[in-house]
């Protein structure tokens, strides 16, 4: 039996990008059709259903967003794609949100981005249905189970999450050092379509700057000193599956360019190669930086922001979750010390409660093992623990006056503090890289300067 012809509908007021649309696909194996504005475009949808609707965001009249949500509700809706200028890319985003597939920025980067992104939005069409978000892996289970939802900030971090799971949408995880950052995205990959794909964890800060592009892109045979072989990066590597990159912020200006590249073309080109190619994956991408504060002081492109943020997914500090102190300092004592059960002392439940956890639940994992170690067979004491007090006296801020970068550095500096100022054992302390650490501080002394 011959397949049926997809058939793609494109939108445009303006007659001459309508037309370069259609060149653009020509060829391609498709029943192109074409409508001047939103209206005419519903109207066609309704006397005959389309596989992929391309439709420019702003138009007079019925606009992009609402022959979206129009199209949504027909009983056989399209996949949308939209074009829209730069700067409509923030609605764009918006309207990935609401069901869009994905958008296209004008003027087009290339012909073929168009075609790349129609023939994946046909693929999600013909291809295996999202895993319901209801429908977890015992893998799934487990790392849910692992944010030890207990208090409603949770709550409404992962009703999103098994919200988004199921879609290839590209989700912005933002949160303090040690909320949980990648326990959530291993939770997004279990949840997901691509579960039984790679998951590639890659710390954008924990890279020599040197070796970033290699790492990320990879790298041909002698294509620098030291390239003895081949190698595919982690996009490549990452093939039916997703890439996790963490400390996304970190990453220097170069870098964001050739990403910006990746995420659009869903294509990349070793170092070296003279030719590029097409790689599936999925990004969820992390940061414990204000990254909307880093484009206004122009350290993180703009374009790369909306293409990484598409769904922001926000962790509350351990300090906001106070019902989850409990079953936290619960289940560490259960994995760490599995035969038998170890009770806190009152005076160690007053100690833990009192303390404000800079460094979230990384923190308390930490001081819960480090207490099991020095109490050994005896009750586990306040003394063991062995946190700050200075921190525990320390007055609170008044509402509205402390920052993140203020709790941040503070945790920093305490850090260094406590470890006589090796800045080696203090970046393993706080759980960041020795890198990310000496960026802090340097940022912090020409803070001081100014």
């Amino acid at each position: 039996m011959t397949a049926p012809v997809p058939r793609v509908l494109i939108v445009d007021d303006d007659a001459a990008l309508r037309r370069l649309a259609g060149d653009v696909l020509a060829g391609q194996g498709y029943d192109l059709r074409e409508a001047a504005d939103g209206s005419a475009a519903l109207a066609l949808l309704r006397a005959q259903p389309v596989d992929v609707v391309v439709s420019d965001l702003r138009m007079p009249g019925l606009d992009g967003l609402a022959l979206l949500a129009a199209a949504r509700a027909l009983p056989e809706p399209p996949v949308v794609i939209l074009l829209t200028a730069y700067g409509t890319v923030p609605q764009a985003v918006e309207a990935m949100r609401l069901g869009a597939f994905d958008f296209v920025e004008k003027p087009l980067p290339s012909p073929a981005t168009l075609r790349r992104v129609v023939a994946r939005a046909l693929a999600s069409r013909s291809g295996p249905p999202p895993a319901p978000a209801s429908a977890a892996t015992p893998e799934a289970d487990d790392v849910l189970d692992r944010l030890m939802v207990a208090g409603p900030a949770m709550d409404a971090a992962v009703k999103l999450l098994r919200a988004v799971a199921p879609r290839d949408t590209t989700v912005l995880v933002t949160g303090e050092s040690g909320t949980g950052k990648e326990v959530v995205a291993r939770a997004l990959h279990a949840l997901s379509r691509r579960r039984d794909g790679p998951f590639v964890a890659v710390n954008s800060a924990a890279i020599p700057e040197g070796l970033v592009e290699s790492e990320l892109f990879g790298h041909e045979k002698g294509a620098f000193t030291g390239a003895a072989a081949a190698r595919a990066g982690v996009f490549e590597s990452a093939a039916g599956g997703t890439v996790f990159l963490d400390e996304i912020g970190e990453l220097p200006a170069p870098v964001q360019a050739k990403l910006l590249r990746v995420l659009q073309e869903r294509t990349v080109t070793r170092l070296g190669a003279q030719r590029t190619s097409e790689v599936d994956f999925r990004l969820i991408a992390a940061t414990n930086r204000d990254l909307g504060a880093l484009v206004r002081q122009g350290r993180f492109r703009e374009d790369l922001y909306f293409r990484v943020a598409v769904v922001p997914l926000a962790l509350p500090p351990l300090r906001e979750r106070t019902g989850d102190l409990e079953p936290l300092v619960r289940r560490f004592l259960r994995e760490l010390e599995p035969r038998r059960n170890v009770e806190p002392t009152p005076a160690a439940w007053a100690r833990l409660r009192a303390h404000p956890w800079p460094g979230n639940v990384r923190e308390l994992r930490n001081a819960i093992e480090r207490a099991l170690v020095l109490a050994g067979d005896a009750p586990l004491d306040a003394a063991h623990l062995q946190l700050d007090a200075s921190a525990l006296a320390a007055p609170a801020a008044s509402p509205g006056t402390t920052t993140l970068d203020d709790l941040e550095r503070r945790a920093i500096l305490e850090a260094l503090d406590a470890v006589g100022g090796n800045r080696k054992a203090a970046a393993e302390r706080l759980g960041i890289s020795l890198r990310t650490l000496q960026y802090r501080l340097k940022e912090y002394k020409g803070r001081a300067k100014e």
